[in-house]
C-alpha cells in the first residue's frame, strides 16, 4: 500500500506540467471544422449566461437557474463537439490515470489564493471585487451553491481544456487561457478575471502534460470547494450590509408573525 501510495506521488515533480504527451489523434478536417463551429457559438453563448448570472440577486432562482444553465451550456456545448479525452500522467512504472496529484495541486493553488487573498483585502478594488462574488456564497444556500459552483467548475473544464484545447491549433495553452479570461470579462469583475489567468495557465499546463481533462477537473473542484468554504469569512465586512434597492443583494422577507 505505502509503495503505491509513493509511486503515485512521485509525479508531483516539476515535469508533470512541463512535460508534453501527444496531442489528440489527428481529426478529419470535416471533425475540425465542426468542432470549431460548436465552439465559437458555444464560447458566445456560455459567456452571455455567465455575465447574466452574476447580475442576478444572490438566491433567487434566477441565479440557481443562470449559473446551472451555464454548466449546461459549456457541458452540450462540449460534448456536441467531439470526442474528449480523460488524460494520462507518468508515475515511476507507468501512465495512470491523475487523481492525487491533481487534487494536492488544488489544495495548494488554495494556499496560494488565501495568502493572495490576505493582500487583497488590503486593495480596496479588489477587495470590493471578491466581496461581490462572495456575496452569493454567503447569502446564498450552501448546498445550492456549492453544487452550482462544482457544476460550473467540471463544466469549465470540459469546455475550455477539453472542446476548446483540441480545436485550437497553435500555441492552446495561451490560446484556451485566453479565451477563458475574455468568458470572465463579461462579469465585469477584476478578481475573476485574474483568477481566470492564474487557474486557466495552471489548468491549460495540466491539460497539456496529461493529453486530457481529469487531471484539471479534479484540481478545479478541489479548488473550488476550498475557496467557497474559507474565503467567504475573510471578506464578511466587504460582503457588507443587505440593501433592498440592490438588484445584486438577496431578497429578504420579513418574520410571519
Amino acid at each position: 500500500m505505502i509503495r503505491r501510495i509513493a509511486d503515485r506521488l512521485r509525479v508531483t515533480r516539476l515535469p508533470l506540467l512541463t512535460e508534453r504527451v501527444p496531442r489528440d489523434p489527428l481529426e478529419t478536417a470535416e471533425a475540425t471544422r465542426h468542432r470549431r463551429r460548436v465552439v465559437a457559438g458555444t464560447s458566445l453563448a456560455g459567456a452571455g449566461l455567465l455575465g447574466l448570472s452574476l447580475s442576478t440577486r444572490p438566491g433567487s432562482k434566477a441565479f440557481y437557474g443562470l449559473t446551472l444553465g451555464t454548466a449546461a451550456t459549456w457541458t452540450v456545448g462540449s460534448l456536441a463537439s467531439g470526442r474528449l479525452h480523460r488524460g494520462r500522467m507518468p508515475t515511476a512504472h507507468r501512465l495512470r490515470q491523475p487523481t492525487v496529484v491533481p487534487v494536492l495541486t488544488g489544495v495548494g493553488a488554495f494556499g496560494v489564493f488565501y495568502g493572495a487573498a490576505l493582500v487583497s483585502k488590503r486593495i480596496p478594488v479588489l477587495n470590493r471585487a471578491i466581496g461581490s462574488v462572495l456575496r452569493y456564497a454567503e447569502h446564498g444556500s450552501g448546498p445550492l451553491v456549492l453544487a452550482t459552483t462544482l457544476a460550473n467548475g467540471a463544466a469549465e473544464e470540459f469546455f475550455f481544456r477539453g472542446a476548446l484545447y483540441t480545436a485550437i491549433g497553435r500555441k492552446p495553452v495561451v490560446a484556451s487561457t485566453a479565451v477563458y479570461m475574455l468568458a470572465t470579462v463579461g462579469t465585469r469583475n477584476p478578481a475573476l478575471v485574474l483568477a481566470s489567468a492564474v487557474m486557466g495557465t495552471l489548468f491549460g499546463l495540466q491539460r497539456r502534460a496529461s493529453g486530457g481533462i481529469q487531471a484539471p477537473i479534479l484540481t478545479h473542484l478541489t479548488w473550488s470547494a476550498l475557496m467557497l468554504r474559507y474565503l467567504p469569512p475573510l471578506f464578511r465586512s466587504a460582503i457588507g450590509p443587505i440593501s433592498p434597492n440592490d438588484p445584486r443583494t438577496p431578497l429578504v422577507r420579513p418574520a410571519a408573525g
